[in-house]
């Protein structure tokens, strides 16, 4: 089945894992720090059921990566050609500062390229989607038109949009070497979104990730016209090794444009 088809009824999850989302978000909540000392909430387990038992019924052959639950080993993982990769909650630093910049992702993964993607901001309703080959929008409310998204040509003032929770003098030096630009903070994959719909032209970003956090938001951005590419300047691909840490990337919205040459010295990344 093509992935478009599937795409309505994920989007569907992704609003009931909001809602499981938002219900804690309104009250008192524990934060428990997991053994690589990111945080996990209840709210990230409520929305990890409801994805988990939402694309079961929905394709129930198709295999589940998410970020809380643990991941099928490498030897099991290195057969599948098609799998859904899952972040329940992205963002929970920003969740616990209650500042509303956190999504829900979700992604159907084939041959190693993320061929649907669905990032939803709980506080704000706003949804983002795409599939390969039939295009990206942005749905502002459950019943809001669905606006179709374009990225925008680098062209002018830089406008780069990074994390909110993280940040190094390494990014603030390589970023320096694009000349005049502007910046601005913003968290989870939402940093994605905003280049997708022309708001923002690069998000350079140093340190770990892990595959859940970009795939989602990569098939957006890419089929709103943009990329998300390693330091190499080659796309993202998953599920290729054992290890579920994603290199350091830039996503950009004007692929035309190799920003891997303006921001990285290669004797810097040999």
């Amino acid at each position: 089945m093509s992935p478009v088809h599937w795409l309505d009824p994920v989007c569907a999850i992704a609003r009931r894992a909001a809602d499981a989302i938002l219900a804690i978000y309104a009250r008192d909540f524990e934060v428990v720090c997991k053994d690589d000392d990111s945080p996990v909430t209840a709210a990230d387990l409520a929305a990890e059921r409801v994805i988990q038992e939402g694309l079961h019924a929905l394709a129930p052959g198709i295999p589940v990566i998410s970020e809380e639950a643990a991941a099928a080993p490498w030897s099991e993982r290195r057969t599948w050609r098609r799998y859904w990769l899952v972040d329940p909650l992205d963002g929970t630093r920003e969740f616990v500062k209650r500042n509303g910049e956190f999504t829900v992702n979700i992604s159907l993964v084939e041959d190693h390229r993320s061929v649907l993607g669905v990032v939803l901001a709980p506080v704000t309703g706003d949804l983002y989607a795409a599939a390969s080959g039939a295009g990206a929008w942005r749905q502002r409310a459950p019943e809001a038109a669905r606006e179709r998204l374009s990225t925008r040509r680098a062209n002018g003032l830089l406008m780069v949009t990074g994390s909110r929770s993280y940040g190094t003098g390494r990014t603030m030096t390589l970023l320096d070497r694009l000349g005049e630009h502007e910046t601005f903070a913003l968290g989870s994959s939402l940093k994605f979104c905003v280049i997708a719909r022309g708001d923002a032209d690069i998000y350079l970003r140093l340190g770990a990730t892990s595959e859940w956090d970009t795939a989602a938001a990569q098939c957006v951005l890419e089929e709103a016209g943009g990329a998300v590419l390693d330091l190499a300047g080659r796309p993202f691909r998953y599920n290729t090794r054992d290890s579920l840490i994603n290199p350091e990337f830039i996503a950009c919205g004007d692929p035309g444009i190799d920003w891997a040459a303006r921001l990285i010295d290669p004797e810097e990344h040999a």
